[in-house]
């Protein structure tokens, strides 16, 4: 037996970003499966914005509605002003997928906002950790080699570094390649430094680079914010098998180290 839907109003509310389009090849079935996902994202979208973001009339959006109602999947819909679809509670939700760049960005907004991220035993560390357990290897070695090389304390004065920059940085520490840093000083002189990135390393709030700089033959720490552009070389590299990314920055900035190094 077929169940009817009730009229639904179209009130306005927020797009997504992007839009699905209708493919011609894709049967009814994978059409129910988007519009699902969609529902799920925009809790109480009416039909006919439901319609517009699938790319099929609201007729159609509807048709896809029924589809899943049929399979047993509760979608509802409720009338008045505030009306439209959602669905009803006892739906398990898809797993979530990140990207690596999305990945860190989670790390980088938890630590920005709870300086104990990093530390498992804490019960937002916890349930980062959950979260990164869950995620392809790959991608959540990324973010996990970041959470780890996190010391526990937070400088309200630190400067959150580029997303898209860090990401990369750690994303060639963690394959092994080497990088070439358009970076800036404190006093304003630009560098051109081709390094093997050994770790990625967030102390109190401040994200560093320690690596080893091929012109200077030596250890050096840079600060990530001030890295203006990186490029990742084709040359591979292996770490110190025993560095201890954390220890070695902390011994670095409070007694200095045993070889010269500097924090540019």
């Amino acid at each position: 037996m077929k169940r009817t839907l009730g009229w639904v109003p179209d009130v306005p509310l927020p797009l997504w970003e992007g839009t699905f389009v209708s493919d011609d090849g894709a049967g009814p079935t994978a059409r129910a499966l988007l519009a699902l996902e969609v529902i799920q994202s925009s809790p109480g979208i009416t039909a006919a914005r439901l319609g517009e973001r699938l790319g099929v009339s609201e007729r159609a959006a509807r048709r896809y509605v029924g589809i899943l109602r049929e399979a047993h999947i509760p979608v509802e819909s409720v009338r008045g002003p505030y009306g439209g679809f959602r669905v009803g509670r006892g739906v398990r939700l898809p797993p979530l997928t990140f990207s690596s760049r999305e990945a860190l960005g989670l790390v980088m907004a938890t630590l920005d906002g709870h300086h104990r991220a990093g530390d498992p035993e804490d019960p937002v560390g916890s349930a980062l950790g959950k979260i990164l357990r869950a995620l392809p290897e790959p991608v959540a070695a990324q973010a996990e080699s970041v959470r780890r090389a996190t010391a526990p304390a937070q400088d309200r004065g630190a400067v959150r570094p580029d997303s898209a920059t860090a990401a990369t940085l750690v994303d060639a520490s963690v394959s092994g390649h080497r990088v070439r840093l358009d970076y800036r000083t404190e006093a304003g002189t630009v560098l051109d430094v081709e390094a093997d990135p050994w770790a990625v390393v967030v102390r109190y709030g401040r994200w560093y680079l320690l690596c080893f700089s091929h012109a200077a033959q030596a250890r050096r720490v840079f600060r990530v914010d001030r890295v203006r552009g990186v490029e990742v070389l084709a040359a591979a590299f292996r770490a110190p098998h025993d560095l201890d990314p954390v220890a070695a920055l902390e011994e670095h900035l409070a007694d200095g180290w045993e070889f010269e190094v500097d924090v540019l």
